[in-house]
């Protein structure tokens, strides 16, 4: 698994995870409870994994979208 977009941001992920799915990728979001740690204010980040195999397309949609600037 590589990762392929961090941030802090639920519906981002929610809607990049949305995206790559309808694609044919699989995406995983790792790191969704850490927010306990930080008293549920959202300062630690998730990150969304995916296959190695599926890094180059994943990105690739992602940019596509403007979905890979910033958190």
């Amino acid at each position: 698994m590589k990762e392929l977009l961090r941030s802090t941001d639920p519906v981002r992920l929610a809607l990049a995870t949305a995206l790559l799915e309808g694609e044919g990728i699989a995406a995983f979001q790792i790191d969704v409870h850490m927010s306990v740690l930080d008293g549920s204010l959202g300062i630690l980040p998730r990150r969304l994994m995916v296959r190695d195999a599926d890094l180059f397309m994943a990105r690739a949609i992602l940019r596509d979208l403007g979905l890979d600037q910033g958190a």
